[in-house]
């Protein structure tokens, strides 16, 4: 029997937005999942510094928008954007994948109050950590030629 769900959170132009478990039965865990296109503004001598700031910065984001009756105080961010392959004028993928853990276990997945708590992460993500970033332009494909703010 399969256990695990997924689900798309709309409304979000430059970036791709889904959230999940691995267990929909026994709802303890979820992941937010948010794919995107980045290109470089301006040059950087250490990107890899660059990309864990950046990580960091969404870290405190969560902690400062998490609504701690729904979440607990732990969760996971896995920032996956390859310092390697940053280069002027070329776009890389980015994935942010961050694990959240519920403080109830009767809480349903498909819950308003938990996509209304979820796309409230996500916009203050995007509004504080990606559009007012001073190295990367964010785009939801590799061909869109101008950034989707």
């Amino acid at each position: 029997m399969k256990k695990g769900k997924t689900s798309k959170l709309q409304g979000f132009k430059s970036t791709k937005v889904t959230y999940g478990t691995v267990d929909s039965f026994e709802l303890k865990s979820l992941y937010l999942n948010i794919q995107t296109w980045v290109e470089p503004k301006r040059e950087s001598e250490n990107w890899a510094r660059v990309v864990l700031n950046l990580s960091r910065a969404i870290k405190h984001t969560i902690l400062n928008h998490l609504d701690k009756k729904l979440f607990k105080d732990q969760y996971i961010v896995d920032l996956d954007l390859r310092p390697s392959g940053i280069h002027l004028g070329k776009k890389s993928f980015s994935n942010l994948e961050i694990n959240l853990f519920l403080n109830e276990t009767n809480v349903d997945f498909k819950d308003s109050k938990l996509k209304e708590s979820l796309k409230d992460i996500v916009k203050n993500i995007l509004n504080q950590n990606f559009y007012k970033n001073e190295y990367f332009d964010f785009y939801l494909s590799k061909k869109n030629k101008s950034p989707e703010v």
